[in-house]
């Protein structure tokens, strides 16, 4: 098989082309209006034209839309009304789209369209104002497959994300937030089923080609037929996000069960414009029906305070979120039930990503109005809450007061005597009394003055390999995320997150 520049090559060489209407002879113009008008020409007729040239043609037009997105010539020559009619035309007559090569033309259409409007809020009013909305929502609708599915969304995404094109979209807002939701829910499925899973020998020729360009062996296939699965949910979950963003249907988006889902998408890290579904979840906290949804939800404020007690690139997010839920009044006891004790072991934690006074922060949440428990006014249904805000206080504010007017020799000897306490532990570790091992670390971590940054993480991380002796996960997670808050975010302490990754293990399996 010959490749495209190949072809191109030959196709540019002959000197025989008689059609006024092609793209290749139309390129290599050299007077620019001329070359204007032959490819204005072009577009127009294109969509009408029986040619087995178009999917070349696109192919080209695709490679220049995937390196030059920004550069107007095409979409002020009628790209966008030229693709559009190419998708209706191949939505609408299966015989045309089954005929040649033309079934690879309704996908790089669409993912020309979503090229040129990506960047260029100006590109994105050509490509509503030329009627391109529709038949990417077909797409959407899956008229054709999973893999322009995921062109139809990403561009459709683009255009919802530029604020002058938002509600051409939103014309169809509860259509196409059903669909991204299912999508987004079902994609990975989806592709395993009709690709992954299915025998080399029965697998749909062109889609086999557009992920390898037919160079691919069968594992290469596989590997991008799982990435773009994820690039299928995470387009997807942009989509939704631009309406969230705008308050927009979060009756539908806060669906009981898709919230629950959402929890489990945590992908988009490589894709930086996805949101991811913490980041979705996010962007429903700026919102009173967003607040109420996701604090009743058992499944995500679990899902939240595992992230935030974690090394997941997306543990300032989830922290975010239970920070933005305990500010609602409306919402902040029923969180307060759920997270105290989680958020309770991250009041040290010094910095997180770009974020500064990330524990004082969360302790600030958390003792809002602890005032009010301390002395009786308020009773919370939770113990361990209760218990978890007074450890809070205890150490943040009580602790921090009786160390300051601690004289230097006191220091000293606490010093030593939380040294002594920690080689006592230890010994009873390794003797086999994991119990009295506990209570002896217990001790020497009430004693050790708060600055001993460096102490207090190895009795932390001692004690969490105690408990994890115990097959107490808990105490394992609370005792080794509290070492980590301690430790370096750029040097984090390697045997605690080697014990928490231990502790959360035994939770799944117990």
């Amino acid at each position: 098989m010959e490749s495209q520049s190949q072809k191109d090559s030959l196709h540019r060489a002959s000197s025989e082309c008689t059609n006024p209407s092609c793209f290749f002879c139309s390129m290599n113009e050299q007077d620019l209006s001329l070359r204007k008008a032959k490819l204005a020409r072009c577009f127009r007729e294109m969509p009408q034209r029986d040619d087995q040239e178009h999917v070349l043609v696109l192919r080209g037009i695709w490679n220049i839309a995937m390196t030059q997105p920004d550069d107007p010539e095409f979409p002020s020559l009628g790209i966008f009304e030229c693709m559009g009619k190419l998708i209706q035309r191949a939505v609408k007559d299966r015989q045309w789209l089954l005929r040649d090569q033309n079934i690879y033309i309704p996908y790089y259409a669409a993912h020309i369209i979503g090229s040129y409007t990506m960047n260029k809020v100006q590109f994105a009013e050509k490509a509503v104002n030329s009627n391109a909305v529709l038949p990417l929502i077909e797409l959407l609708r899956g008229k054709i497959s999973w893999v322009e599915q995921r062109v139809a969304v990403r561009s459709l995404g683009h255009l919802a994300s530029h604020a002058t094109t938002f509600e051409a979209i939103a014309e169809h807002e509860v259509e196409i937030i059903k669909l991204a939701m299912e999508i987004s829910c079902n994609c990975i499925k989806t592709v395993y089923r009709r690709f992954v899973g299915v025998k080399d020998s029965k697998r749909v020729k062109y889609h086999s080609d557009l992920l390898t360009t037919g160079l691919g062996d069968l594992e290469i296939e596989n590997r991008k037929a799982e990435e773009w699965a994820s690039q299928l949910q995470c387009w997807s979950l942009y989509l939704l996000n631009c309406f969230a963003c705008k308050g927009r249907s979060l009756n539908l988006i806060c669906n009981k069960h898709f919230l629950k889902e959402l929890c489990g998408m945590w992908g988009g890290l490589a894709n930086c414009a996805s949101p991811g579904g913490i980041g979705c979840i996010r962007t429903l906290c700026d919102f009173k029906a967003g607040r109420e949804s996701l604090a009743n939800s058992k499944e995500v404020m679990e899902i939240l305070c595992n992230t935030s007690r974690s090394s997941d690139d997306w543990q300032y997010m989830a922290i975010d979120c239970l920070l933005l839920l305990l500010k609602d009044t409306d919402t902040r006891y029923i969180v307060i039930h759920a997270a105290a004790s989680s958020l309770a072991d991250l009041v040290e934690l010094r910095s997180l990503k770009e974020r500064k006074k990330v524990g004082e922060a969360i302790t600030q949440a958390l003792l809002q109005d602890y005032h009010k428990i301390k002395y009786g006014d308020l009773k919370l249904s939770s113990q361990d809450a209760e218990r978890a805000l007074k450890e809070t206080w205890d150490l943040m504010v009580e602790r921090r007061k009786r160390e300051e007017l601690m004289s230097e020799e006191e220091l000293r000897e606490r010093k030593d005597l939380v040294g002594m306490l920690k080689q006592e532990g230890n010994k009873k570790f390794w003797s086999g009394q994991i119990e009295k091992a506990v209570t002896t670390y217990t001790k020497a971590l009430d004693l050790c003055p708060l600055k001993m940054r460096k102490e207090r993480i190895v009795l932390y991380s001692n004690r969490g390999q105690s408990y994890l002796l115990l097959h107490n996960a808990e105490a394992v997670i609370s005792d080794t995320t509290r070492a980590l808050c301690l430790s370096s975010t750029a040097s984090p302490h390697r045997k605690s997150l080697w014990r928490r990754a231990q502790a959360y293990d035994m939770k799944r399996v117990s």
